[in-house]
């Protein structure tokens, strides 16, 4: 059993506070464990704990522009890896026609988030309509398929070996951020019923990395009812319903929107930001030494972020400082905004994420220096600073 340390203690200059009314001239640095819950230490420096100005070796800060991934693929099965451990896979998913066979996940739960597009999804349990901005959570083994409109453009979020679920809200109830009635199930409508016609249908069974093909003479979304709490359900970001403070800026911890045993999925959405004068209005420097952070840029300016735009994901592994790049901190102490337009999926995870060996031109190789001035020293080609 782990036993605390004694009391927190005080040295030198500091501030009362975490993320206010920090001494003249310094800069905060927030170094946490188990994400943003564990115990905590607040430093102050006298210059941005990002202000290297170079790095040599295999950690590092990165970043890739998935809008690059341009190859469209009817099966989801074929969709990208973009980053992975043994308890959690994120792929993209570009396609622009009707799956052409059911699919089965039989590793574990899937999450799609879909960034562009939409289109009708049909499932076991009945049909659903999805559409841009839409979470769709997936119990492990349901057998779907999706009709697009058009094209789509998804996030897909798999928990290897485990399942999805809602986190404890404690003090601000069951009903923040969102209340549990907007969860969406799947409907047996005219829709569902339509498409279950006897002609030959294959199902692609993915399990333990290897995929198996059952073959039937008929549609096996076949249902004619159903009743139970276990079930996909669809959750837009629309429908998230930000706890906000105007006096402090709260830690990424409280927008958490879903949890699996082994990372968790976050949601930045648009709010207001702080109006206290003494209050940081924007992601604070820190060391997140137990998870790995993903961030995906869904639409919007990120409040922290220089250079990305909707499409790209940065990812951040434990075991260095991040935090703004330097002309949105210098945004933030002008206070030229008052409120954040940003909506972004962030990934905690626990395990340590591997990249995957992308096409050439999809990372941006300059990431790791776009801290180390205004406008960034590695910014992508043709980009300015806002």
């Amino acid at each position: 059993m782990k036993r605390s340390f004694p009391a927190s203690r005080r040295e030198g200059t500091a501030s009362r506070q975490a993320h206010a009314d920090l001494p003249a001239g310094t800069f905060e640095r927030e170094l946490g464990r188990d994400g943003f819950y564990g115990a905590a230490t607040h430093m102050h420096h006298r210059h941005p704990p990002t202000a290297w100005t170079s790095w040599e070796g295999p950690l590092r800060p990165r970043a890739f522009d998935l809008t690059r991934l341009g190859a469209r693929r009817r099966s989801p099965w074929d969709a990208p890896e973009v980053l992975a451990s043994a308890a959690l896979r994120i792929r993209w998913w570009h396609t622009d026609g009707a799956m052409e066979s059911l699919i089965r996940n039989g590793d574990g739960d899937d999450l799609l988030f879909v960034h562009e597009g939409g289109g009708e999804l049909f499932c076991d349990y009945g049909h659903l309509t999805l559409r841009e901005g839409d979470y769709l959570v997936l119990p492990r083994g349901t057998m779907w398929r999706l009709e697009p409109a058009g094209d789509a453009t998804l996030l897909l979020v798999e928990a290897t070996g485990d399942s999805y679920g809602l986190p404890d809200r404690g003090l601000i109830g069951r009903h923040a951020l969102f209340d549990p009635a907007v969860l969406d199930v799947p409907a047996l409508d005219d829709a569902f019923r339509a498409q279950q016609r006897d002609e030959v249908w294959r199902v692609v069974i993915r399990r333990q990395g290897a995929l198996s093909t059952v073959t039937f003479p008929f549609n096996p979304l076949d249902a004619v009812g159903w009743h139970g709490d276990h079930a996909p359900v669809r959750l837009n970001w629309r429908d998230i319903r930000p706890i906000v403070s105007a006096r402090m800026h709260l830690p990424p911890s409280i927008h958490t929107t879903f949890v699996s045993e082994r990372f968790v999925v976050c949601t930045f959405v648009p709010r207001p930001l702080e109006r206290d004068p003494g209050a940081l209005k924007l992601p604070f420097f820190h060391n997140n030494d137990d998870y790995d952070e993903v961030l995906f840029y869904h639409r919007g300016t990120f409040v922290s972020r220089d250079h990305v735009h909707p499409g790209m994901v940065t990812f951040h592994p434990a075991g260095f400082t991040h935090g703004p790049h330097p002309s949105a901190l210098a945004a933030a102490e002008r206070g030229t905004r008052a409120e954040t337009d940003e909506v972004a999926v962030m990934i905690d995870a626990r395990d340590a994420l591997r990249p995957a060996v992308l096409p050439d031109g999809v990372e941006w190789e300059g990431y790791v220096d776009s801290w180390r001035a205004e406008g960034g020293a590695g910014a992508p080609p043709g980009s300015a600073p806002r």
